[in-house]
């Protein structure tokens, strides 16, 4: 079965070009039916129209209600028949609006392995603490930041000597794969949230 995706993102939009390539390969089942972009000048938007997807980026305006932000992207997204929402380096919250739009649809990406080093800076966090072993988590949003139903997490052993900047890349990289890959699973129907909020990976 192929999902209609809805992508946010607000940034160079690598994880974006990582599921436009897997979906031209065959190799993921899925249409990205519109990008949203909380910046007008994300490099994202760029890669989202040389692909020929549909883009929309909200003001500054009307992220001033963070609330009606989340209502006017959860309309779009409903009007383009989307399935899921993939948030991919999408640097707001979502709110009330869009979870409730998309119940447990709307999938987030980290790069760490929570429920460790939440937040916007987790690479560096985790390479200042000096981890030997970090890597990235792919969960469903909810209302608190960085929470929500772990769906699949990859482990990444930091070796001596890296630089955040190559602590970063090993991170990208495996973002790159890890992201579409659970897309796919979630195409294949084979992820189920439990009541007590853990998800099943079947």
């Amino acid at each position: 079965m192929s999902i209609k995706l809805g992508v946010l993102l607000s940034g160079s939009g690598t994880n974006l070009q990582a599921i436009i390539d897997r979906i031209a390969e065959g190799t993921l089942d899925a249409s990205i039916e519109l990008v949203v972009s909380s910046r007008p000048s994300a490099y994202g938007l760029k890669r989202a129209e040389e692909a020929g997807l549909q883009t929309m980026t909200l003001s500054k305006e009307i992220y001033a209600d963070p609330m009606l932000a989340d209502e006017v992207i959860a309309t779009e997204l409903k009007m383009h028949g989307v399935d899921y929402v993939i948030m991919a380096g999408y640097m707001r919250m979502v709110h009330e609006p869009l979870l409730a739009a998309f119940p447990n649809r709307v999938v987030n990406l980290h790069p760490a392995l929570l429920p460790s080093f939440k937040g916007a800076h987790a690479i560096q966090d985790a390479y200042d603490y000096g981890v030997k072993v970090t890597g990235v988590t792919v969960h469903f949003a909810d209302d608190k930041y960085d929470c929500g139903p772990i769906i699949a997490q990859q482990a990444l052993a930091v070796e001596e000597g890296w630089t955040v900047d190559e602590l970063e890349e090993h991170i990208h990289a495996i973002e790159h794969v890890l992201y579409p890959d659970t897309i796919q699973l979630l195409s294949e129907g084979r992820v189920h949230v439990r009541d007590n909020g853990t998800v099943e990976v079947l």
